[in-house]
């Protein structure tokens, strides 16, 4: 598997300001079947963890020391994202690329695993916000911890308002099981999921 997808540049300037995507942002949880363009999907994983200069470090959310314990993964359904593969794929930020590690439509499997919640199924992508706690607690000891989910905060709002601006609509899911989403995301043993995000056009 391990194939990896190279994305198309992220946008630096768009159409609606800050403070008009900070009015209209809202909570949606009814998603149409529409699909979404390789350019949109690349939009919000570059809000949440792209590289704002090209071959630069930093990231479009802050992080503590610049630690960055974040990961993201997504799970695209059948024709939810044109021209890529239904199935899991991780976000490489250095590479402004996706690596697919899982193969398959999941978004039934992403909502079982999330309480039963119809929403996850029905967008056409699901977003993973995960995260590798010992980057940030192997600097700041114990409370590394509390700044890791800060750090989650700052890019699921990211995600909010990038979906605002491009007149998408998402919702900051917590309620699932971990083991099951790991499960599915196939996370390796040292990520622990922390956000679910599904992502398309709500109606």
């Amino acid at each position: 598997m391990a194939e990896k997808v190279k994305l198309p540049q992220a946008e630096t300037k768009g159409k609606v300001s800050v403070e008009e995507a900070l009015s209209k942002r809202q909570s949606h949880r009814m998603f149409s079947n529409k699909a979404l363009t390789l350019e949109q999907l690349t939009q919000i994983l570059w809000s949440a963890q792209g590289t704002p200069q090209k071959g630069g470090m930093k990231r479009t959310a802050p992080s503590a020391g610049a630690t960055y314990p974040l990961e993201v993964f997504v799970a695209v359904g059948k024709g939810a994202v044109t021209g890529l593969e239904e199935g899991i794929y991780h976000y490489i930020p250095a590479e402004h690329a996706l690596e697919q590690t899982g193969e398959g439509d999941l978004r039934s499997k992403v909502s079982d695993a999330a309480l039963g919640q119809e929403f996850l199924a029905q967008a056409p992508v699901a977003i993973l916000i995960a995260a590798d706690y010992s980057r940030t607690k192997g600097r700041y000891g114990a409370r590394g911890e509390r700044y890791v989910h800060m750090e989650a905060g700052h890019v699921g709002q990211n995600v909010y308002l990038q979906a605002e601006a491009l007149g998408l609509g998402t919702v900051a899911v917590g309620a699932f099981q971990d083991e099951q989403v790991s499960k599915v995301f196939a996370l390796p043993a040292n990520v622990e999921p922390l956000y679910l995000m599904p992502v398309g056009y709500a109606r």
